[in-house]
Parts: C-alpha cells; sequence; structure tokens
C-alpha cells in the first residue's frame, strides 16, 4: 500500500475510512489488528479491491488492485466473518465444485470432469466436509458453514487469502479448526495471510501485525511486539475511563 486514502460520502464532505498507509506486508501471515471501527476491515476491502482508495495504491504480488480486478481475483480469496454471505450454491459440494470449475491446468485448459470431481472430493476431506456434503448450505451451523467457506476459497488456490473475523461467529471447537486452517500446518506454505481480528491470541500466532487507528497505521512490525503495544494501549485507556477521564 502507498498512500492508500479511502473515503466514504458524508453529509456535507466525505469521511476519512483509512489516511495515507504506507506499507508493505510480505510476511507469510500478518495480522491486522484495532478497535472497531478503527479502519481494519476497510483496509482488508481496499487490499480485496472492494472498496475504491480515494487516493494511493495497492499492490497485491504484482497486480495493481484496481487497475486489474479480473487478475487479483485469480490470486486473493477473502473470508468473511459471516460464512453464510459467501455460500452461493445449493448444497456444500455445488459450492465447493463452483470454485474448482474456474480452475485451470498449466496449458490454460479447463479441467476434465474426473479431475474436478476429484479435487472437490480432496477438498471436502480435507475441511471435513465430506459427510456434509449434499447438505444444503443454508442448513449449517455457523462453524460448519466457515469451514464451507474456507473450503471454497482455499480450494482455488488463492496466492493470497484474507480472513476478516473469520472466528467471531464461532464456538471454541470450530475456532481451534479455523485457526489451524489458516496459521497451523494446513495453510502454512500454500498462501499468503491477511487475518483482522479482535483476538489477540490469533494474532500473537502470526508473524507480523499491523496496528490500526482511527484510520492510521499506529504501529507495524513483529506481532508479539505489536499486539504487546496494543494491549498497552487498551490498558490505558480502561484506567483512563475508570477513572472518568475522557477519551
Amino acid at each position: 500500500m502507498d498512500h492508500l486514502t479511502v473515503t466514504a460520502p458524508g453529509a456535507g464532505q466525505d469521511a476519512v475510512l483509512l489516511e495515507d498507509v504506507t506499507v508493505t506486508l510480505s510476511a507469510a501471515r500478518t495480522a491486522v489488528i484495532g478497535e472497531n471501527g478503527s479502519g481494519k476491515s476497510t483496509l482488508a476491502r481496499a487490499i480485496a479491491a472492494l472498496v475504491p482508495a480515494a487516493s494511493g495504491t495497492v499492490t497485491v504480488h504484482g497486480v495493481d488492485a484496481e487497475q486489474d480486478v479480473k487478475a487479483l481475483r485469480r490470486i486473493l480469496g477473502m473470508v468473511f466473518a459471516n460464512p453464510a454471505a459467501q455460500s452461493i450454491m445449493p448444497t456444500v459440494r455445488e459450492d465447493v465444485e463452483l470454485t474448482v470449475k474456474a480452475l485451470r491446468d498449466d496449458a490454460g485448459r479447463k479441467l476434465a470432469k474426473d479431475e474436478v470431481a476429484g479435487r472437490v472430493e480432496a477438498a471436502l476431506a480435507e475441511h471435513r466436509l465430506t459427510e456434509l456434503a449434499d447438505r444444503p448450505c443454508l442448513s449449517l451451523s455457523s462453524g460448519q458453514a466457515q469451514r464451507l467457506a474456507m473450503c471454497s476459497v482455499m480450494v482455488g488456490q488463492p496466492q493470497v487469502v484474507i480472513a476478516d473475523e473469520p472466528t467471531s461467529l464461532l464456538d471454541g471447537r470450530h475456532r481451534r479448526i479455523v485457526a489451524d486452517r489458516l496459521l497451523g500446518g494446513a495453510g502454512r506454505g500454500r498462501f499468503q495471510l491477511l487475518l483482522v481480528t479482535h483476538d489477540l491470541e490469533l494474532a500473537r500466532d502470526c508473524d507480523e501485525a499491523v496496528w490500526i487507528h482511527d484510520g492510521r497505521l499506529r504501529a507495524h512490525g513483529p506481532a508479539a511486539q505489536v499486539v504487546g503495544e496494543y494491549e498497552r494501549f487498551l490498558d490505558q485507556e480502561f484506567a483512563g475511563e475508570a477513572a472518568g477521564q475522557p477519551r
């Protein structure tokens, strides 16, 4: 990101959601942390070209995010907090199959039917969805739906995965499953991860972190260091509020 600024229409003048963010994220696993309304999700959506930049540029693995959205879609996948918004096919298998059918072999040809079927079944097994393969997507629990969302994204073999609060609606068991898929051995080395999260334990497990505060880049560095700075800030804010001081 180079001098990235994102705005939204407001009464009288535009509201600034992100202001002059310049940073290069090269680690395998990067956490994005900050308070509600700080601009974390806006940052993720700008990288994914889901919101336009008012000024500045975003480059993802050599692709200009705004100028070549088609190329960006080939290398980047996004997992949202609400997985129900991502499933567009009637059943679990069909949803995964939709992604696989869009893949091409090394010669640029569509995959053969037997290869499509093989990849779909392998992906379902990897994400513990085989027994749910013929279930309607709308019948899944939040945890099951999040596993499906990750499966449908990862089976497309993206170079970059952005996960925006992927554990916020999950119970403890599914949080562990999702964390393993994104941060553990299952995901390591297969894609670069950008994890937007309030879960500071997950953030600390990343390689680096960025802290967004009031739409600006507050800190960037090793995850443990940045998370520690953010926790000290929160402690100071809480102590001030407890003493009756205005924020």
